[in-house]
Order: C-alpha cells, then structure tokens, then sequence
C-alpha cells in the first residue's frame, strides 16, 4: 500500500455518529475521535445542541433532511426514517470514514474504494434481542411494533455490517454480539476515560454512602439499586437526571437522596468521597465504573455486558452474577464487600489502562494500518 505519511497534507476524516440527542458514552467518544483528528468533519442525522459535548461545536455539524422534524430528546418518532437519513447524509470523499455505530450509522454510503473504520458500542441490541428493549416500551401494542420492526430490519443491518473495512467493539461483550450476529471479527479498543481529570484525593477514609451515577433510564437499572438500599439499609446517593426519577423518588426511603445531574466536578467529588459505586445495570462498556475506579472508588457491578473489561473481581470491586432476584443479587454483593478489602493504588492502576492515551494510540494505529497514513 502506497505509503502517505510522506504527504503534507494531512488526513481527511470524517466522522459518522448515529445521532447527538441524549448525551451519553457515544457522543464523549465522539469527542474523542474529533480531538484526534481535529480537523475532520462531523456527520449525525439528528443534532440536539444539549447533546453534544462541550468539546465539539455543534454548529458545525453537519446533519440530514430530518432535522427540520425534530424538536428534541428521544427521537422516536422519527425512527422508522433514520435508515435512509443516514444514507443520504453528505460525507463525500474523505481518505477514511470512522463511524460512531449503535443502531444504523453503518448504513452510511460512500465510495467502495473509500476505507471505512466502524467502532461499534453494539449492534442494535432491540433488532436483535427485541426482548430486552420490551420492558421500556409501556403497552403490548408498541412491544409488538417493536417486535415487527426488529425483525424487518435484521437483515439491512447485516448487510450494512459488512461494508467497514475494519470492525472495533468498545467491549468483549460486544466483540461477541458482533461475531454472534454479523458474523464478523472485530477487535476490542476500550472508550477512552479522562483519567487525568478523575483522579483519587488525599483522604484518610471514605464516607458511609453508595453511590448510583447516570442517566434514570429503565436498561441501567437504578429501581434496584433504590430497593436494595431500602431492603438492607445502606445510605444511597443518586446523582443523575432521567424519566425514572418521579418513580424512584416515590419507591425511595429516607436514606435514599437524589441530587438531579451533576457537573463533572461535583461527580468527581462523589466518586472520591463514596465508599464505592453501584452498577446494577447491564451496559455495553460503562464508562461510569472507570471514571468512579479512576478516583480509586470500588466498584459493585452486575458481572454481565461490559462490566467485566474493567471491574477486577475481590481486586477494584465486586462482581457479581444475575440469579433472578437482582436486588438480593445486589445485596449480596455489598454484604461481600463490607467483609473485603480493596487497595486503591490497584484500582487507580486498573482505570489508567483506559486512558485516552492509549485510547488515542489505538485508534491512530488501526486509521494508519487501513490508510497507509
């Protein structure tokens, strides 16, 4: 392959996202993958501006014909025509494409001889485990819609999924998905976390509370954590925003406090102060764990999705698996680690292996060996 680090010119990216409409770990890795290429463009069908990370200027942008149908939040509506919004979106000839994909960013179309680069925080798990998203939709009605569209679009997602050159999973759990119902290999690079910003403080012992972070939406589960506490009596602080709060507001005991969405700086605050995390949800990667073990913060975590890439079991946390009853599963797990101990210059040291300089070096890696560049 013609080798073109000798140019001048420097590599022209651009960058797919599947949409900026709630923030969450995809768009912080979109951030990621800008500042790594700092002068590539950025391509999403649907921009709500309180959705994209400060570090990207979300007037620059470029979005799709649907934008002029969309007032913001949760897209739903607009769903059934985000196929072939993304495969319209104006990404002409780059020398590479790096796509941002959970639902149908591989759909984007461009030159054959154009290399894409697809990083994959994982297929669309309601096309192909429906089951698993049913329990957000309310009324058999939509649960069966959802059902019937799963099944409508597996096939174009499959066929999508074998237009990227190279393939790269955010987890081992997604790498499976992906070889499960692609049939396609890829290869794990892990999100990247700020651990130059999330740092461990000089404290002689941490405070008697829990802390549950993130988004109160029904796939992170933070109903169990509220119920655990309330069953067993720990202290529990909730710092996040979501449409579950009047629900878990109204299920919560007095030992339970919410304190809505919180700025990087007081959750970094709470990570340092608390005597571990809980994360009772089943998540792709999690981003939330690494940050909270990055502040040398144990983490208590449901042994399934991505967990496992970055809590150490009986060394930076708990990990602990479903046996049908998750709030006694839970409770369980923090009774183990009240009897254990945790060191916090080894959880420090296992948040530093996701740091954004390797995340960097990763990626820089994988772009030169598919472009020569």
């Amino acid at each position: 392959m013609f080798d073109r680090s000798i140019l001048e010119t420097p590599l022209k990216v651009a960058i797919v996202h599947e949409r900026f409409t709630e923030p969450g770990g995809s768009e912080a890795v979109v951030a990621a993958l800008h500042a790594i290429w700092p002068e590539s463009e950025v391509f999403a069908p649907l921009v709500d501006e309180k959705a994209v990370p400060g570090r990207l200027d979300a007037g620059k942008i470029r979005g799709s014909y649907l934008q002029h149908l969309y007032r913001g939040g949760r897209p739903t509506h607009l769903l059934p025509l985000l196929p072939a919004a993304m495969s319209r979106l104006p990404v002409g000839a780059p020398d590479l494409v790096v796509v941002s994909h959970h639902s149908f960013a591989n759909r984007i179309r461009v030159a054959p001889e154009i290399p894409v680069l697809s990083y994959v925080h994982t297929p669309a798990r309601w096309i192909w485990e429906p089951a698993s998203r049913s329990d957000e939709l309310r009324g058999r009605a939509r649960r069966s819609a959802l059902a019937a569209f799963s099944a409508a679009h597996r096939r174009g997602d499959r066929t999508a999924a074998a237009r990227p050159n190279v393939i790269l999973a955010n987890s081992v759990a997604v790498r499976d998905r992906i070889a499960r119902w692609w049939g396609r290999e890829s290869t794990v690079v892990h999100p990247p976390v700020d651990t130059e910003f999330f740092t461990p403080a000089n404290v002689a012992e941490r405070e008697d509370f829990y802390l549950l972070a993130g988004r109160l939406v029904p796939y992170k589960s933070p109903e169990v954590a509220v119920a655990a506490a309330n069953r067993h009596g720990f202290r529990l602080v909730v710092a996040g925003e979501g449409r579950m709060r009047p629900e878990l507001e109204r299920l919560a005991g007095p030992n339970v406090s919410f304190l809505g969405r919180v700025d990087r700086d007081t959750l970094r605050d709470l990570f340092r102060r608390c005597r571990a995390l809980l994360f009772p949800g089943e998540e792709d990667f999690g981003m939330v764990p690494v940050e909270a073990a990055a502040c040398a913060a144990p983490v208590i975590a449901l042994g399934v999705g991505g967990a496992p890439d970055s809590v150490m079991d009986g060394r930076t946390g708990v990990l602990y698996p479903p046996t049908g009853d998750p709030i006694a599963d839970l409770i369980a797990a923090v009774r183990r680690f009240e009897r254990e101990s945790f060191r916090p210059d080894d959880i420090r040291a296992q948040a530093e292996q996701f740091s954004v300089h390797r995340f960097n070096e990763r990626m820089r890696g994988e772009a030169a060996a598919l472009t020569g560049w």
